[in-house]
């Protein structure tokens, strides 16, 4: 097969290693995913195994299509079975669905409808206080996690406070998805490990016919993922698994990292492979990497390398204040882009995105463009999940929950006493919400109410019988327009017209499944949106991104910095009385350095403004047990003094780079031969800003006076009313018509001189 001779030795072993279980322990940038897809490729080309006896299992849809695509470069791939594993366990009840209690076409419940339907139980068993609900929330999701029933989690956890209530209501939740012939994301995995479990026939067919099991991405599993797993590689044997036991960071929602590294005790002749070559970062960013994670002990050990050599070394930079530390960020990628990178090539990541704050402020300050991930995705929005659940009517009637979402939206005056009334009807007659909307002559409801319902009734029959005659684009399109949604948004605000786009942008999203999916249905389409993950919706804008860490694992970029290392924050307070999560913190340390292929800077703030009040901050020590590594200076020799938009920084170093903010503004590198001597640094002689300078625009910098009106590409219009620093880097206050005074470093800002 061709596509050996672009594997390395260490990817090559593995990839021949065909039979029984397979442990690839794949370092951060090794090429795991060229492993997986040389194997399975290895497996139909070169060995004459079918498709359908291929199992690829992974952990986003980005992944699993990605590993499609590459798949059907080389080899064919048709009745192969590529996905997450939810996907997975979709597929497979959808194949039993009866032998579970379910009907084929059963929902799928997202987060927020869980939320809705656990908030509905609370309220039904009788309790009102917020405390209950939070406990049940809670409790559930940990019990689901944890493959435990209400009788089972309520016995381990009897010591919990408001126990009790939290598994009361959990009872009720499950009776209620029961009835609405819905499961959540944990039921997934849940019921397939059950079938599996309980259903020898069902078993040993599944098992049977996938010969050859991959699983990527490991050390993310959790004991329910893995219980499954094994009962799929029961019959052959043959279960090929990847991950990085290094990069394991999601113990928070159940993975257990001990299914990689005890891998063995459950398949006891397994062999094991490690890939250590990387292909992504500098030798100078790997040795950062080694020397961290070596700290760890829950770990099977192994040293990432690289032949494309030291390049610069990574830059340690402390600010006195976050404004500071996002405007040193800020001034770093303005000056980066002048020398041809762009924004895209950045990221901002950190352990909490309680601090995105100030990088937002000093981004928008200049002009330079990024995106925060980590809030609400597309489908979590509420005109969004309106027409979803539109949808999930229309292919699951039984869905009550989706039913109670729209029967008042657009608004139709059905109030909550008649829904609570249409509820208490459909749970004596044992009925779905819907059946007690279409029966509501039979309910003790005026005229006025049965007729709003009948409307509402006979739309979802209308839209359902247009359901088995137009094309699926076209049945969206036609909801939108006809149901009301689109028009509750002409208000002619702002804000309405946002919601209308993203109402054009979901039936794009429709169009776009519809060209790429022939023969796609209904079904097909929620189950596919319900499944996506946060970092599915990134594309390739021109932006920075700025994000917490979990958010990019497994995305790489140019140039990373790494922010807000101080204690309390990375590592988390939380986890100081915990050994494991603590390792745990270090590895999220890990993960981040190893993001970056070219540049990183390494920040933090010596004071920051965080729940509610300003406080001083201790470095990170995930940083002071580097020391020794990165050779860091006495944090006291340091400059003081004002920097317009930050204080002047101090030295910091990691094997000689140092780096310092000058005086005039500039940043200064340094070998180990020319760093500064023992004690205070000497004062570096300014370089005067002359008439000759100008700013990241082209705007002279002498232009810029008092009085002098300007214009900035988002705060509008606006005078300068004050210059200070007049001959190190100017710094200007500018006051703006509509958004008030801002300082701005004159040098960075995007200033236009209005004549």
């Amino acid at each position: 097969m061709k596509l050996f001779e672009e594997l390395n030795e260490e990817q090559r072993l593995p990839v021949e290693d065909t039979e029984g279980a397979v442990l690839v322990l794949a370092g951060a940038g090794s090429g795991k995913t060229r492993v997986l897809t040389a194997r399975i490729a290895h497996l139909v080309g070169d060995l004459g195994v079918s498709p359908s006896n291929i199992l690829a299992i992974t952990f986003t849809n980005k992944a699993a299509d990605e590993m499609k695509e590459r798949l059907f470069a080389i080899t064919e791939i048709g009745g192969m079975w590529v996905c997450t594993i939810h996907s997975m366990c979709v597929k497979i009840l959808r194949m039993y669905a009866e032998r579970r209690g379910l009907n084929e076409n059963f929902s799928i419940y997202s987060e927020q409808e869980r939320a809705a339907v656990i908030k509905q139980a609370v309220k039904e068993c009788g309790y009102d206080e917020e405390s209950i609900l939070k406990s049940a929330k809670y409790h559930i999701s940990n019990a689901k996690m944890l493959g435990l029933s209400p009788e089972q989690y309520g016995e381990r956890f009897a010591h919990e406070r408001n126990i009790d209530a939290a598994m009361k209501a959990f009872a009720l939740y499950n009776r209620h998805l029961k009835q609405n012939n819905a499961l959540d994301f944990d039921d997934l995995l849940i019921e397939a490990r059950d079938l599996l479990a309980a259903d020898a026939e069902a078993r040993e067919y599944l098992s049977g016919k996938f010969r050859y099991i991959h699983v990527d991405e490991f050390q993310d599993t959790n004991a329910v993922q893995f219980d499954i797993i094994k009962m799929l590689a029961s019959v052959h044997g043959n279960l090929f698994v990847v991950g990085d036991d290094d990069q394991s960071i999601y113990g928070w929602r159940g993975a257990e990292i001990t299914n990689i590294l005890h891998f063995e005790r459950s398949f006891p002749a397994a062999k094991t492979y490690k890939l250590q070559r990387n292909y992504r970062s500098t030798g100078s960013i790997l040795a950062l990497a080694n020397a961290s994670i070596s700290h760890n002990s829950m770990r099977k050990g192994k040293k990432l390398w690289t032949d494309k050599g030291e390049g610069e070394k990574p830059v340690f930079f402390e600010a006195d204040e976050e404004a500071g530390e996002a405007g040193y960020c800020a001034r770093i990628i303005a000056e980066y882009r002048n020398k041809g990178y762009r924004l895209s090539d950045f990221a901002v990541l950190m352990r909490i995105n309680a601090l995105t704050r100030s990088f937002e402020q000093e981004f928008t300050k200049y002009n330079l463009s990024y995106k925060v991930f980590g809030g609400f995705r597309f489908f979590e929005r509420k005109e969004i999940k309106d027409v979803l659940a539109y949808l999930r009517i229309v292919s699951n009637p039984f869905d009550s929950e989706a039913v109670q979402r729209v029967i008042n939206v657009p608004r139709r005056g059905i109030g909550e006493k008649t829904i609570s009334t249409l509820q208490a009807y459909a749970d004596a007659e044992e009925l779905s919400l819907y059946d007690a909307v279409l029966a509501c002559d039979e309910l003790p409801l005026n005229e006025g109410t049965r007729g709003k319902l009948r409307a509402f009734g006979n739309f979802i029959k209308d839209l359902v019988i247009r359901s088995e005659e137009l094309p699926l684009d076209k049945l969206v399109s036609y909801l939108i327009k006809t149901s009301g949604i689109y028009d509750m948004y002409l208000d002619g605000t702002d804000e309405g017209a946002a919601k209308r786009a993203n109402l054009d942008e979901f039936l794009n999203s429709v169009e776009e499944f519809v060209r790429m999916n022939e023969g796609g249905t209904l079904s097909d389409y929620l189950q596919q949106i319900t499944l996506y993950s946060d970092t599915d919706e990134m594309d390739d804008g021109d932006y920075i991104t700025l994000a917490t860490i979990h958010a990019v694992k497994g995305l790489e970029f140019r140039c990373v910095f790494l922010c807000g290392l101080e204690e309390n924050i990375m590592p988390a307070s939380r986890a100081f009385d915990d050994p494991k999560s603590f390792e745990e913190e270090r590895r999220l340390m890990y993960v981040a350095i190893t993001r970056a292929k070219e540049k990183l800077w390494l920040t933090r703030s010596r004071s920051r403004y965080l729940y509610g009040r300003r406080e001083p901050t201790m470095r990170s020590r995930f940083v002071e047990e580097l020391r020794g590594e990165l050779n860091l200076y006495d944090p006291r020799a340091r400059y003081t003094g004002d920097f317009g938009y930050e204080r002047r920084g101090g030295y910091g170093g990691y094997r000689g780079a140092f780096q310092r903010m000058d005086d005039d503004g500039s940043f200064a590198y340094g070998s180990a031969a020319k760093r500064p001597p023992a004690g205070p640094p000497q004062r570096p002689q300014p370089s005067p800003a002359g008439p000759a300078a100008r700013s990241s625009s082209g705007v002279d910098l002498s232009r810029l006076a008092v009085g002098t009106k300007v214009s900035h590409p988002r705060f509008g219009t606006g005078v300068i009313v004050a210059r200070r620093n007049e001959s190190v880097n100017l710094i200007v206050t500018v006051k703006f018509e509509a958004a008030g005074n801002k300082d701005l470093a004159a040098a960075l800002a995007p200033l236009t001189v209005l004549e």
